[in-house]
């Protein structure tokens, strides 16, 4: 059976290049940067790759609400 996108882990070639390009145009956006400036201590010792998920992850908790 074969995974789907949401369950693998990056698999395919195809998807970690994805994933690259968009993780570098979040960290480019003045949306991503305003928000690390306003959570610097909380970000510290995370990842570029975890700051762009817990990002993402609020802004979509915060679309949804």
């Amino acid at each position: 059976m074969t995974p789907t996108p949401a369950a693998s882990n990056f698999q395919f070639p195809a998807d970690t290049e994805i994933w690259y390009s968009l993780k570098c145009a979040i960290a480019n956006s003045s949306g991503f940067q305003r928000w690390q400036l306003e959570r610097d201590s909380q970000l510290q010792g995370l990842r570029l790759e975890q700051q762009v998920q817990k990002y993402l992850r609020e802004t979509l908790e915060t679309l949804a609400y």
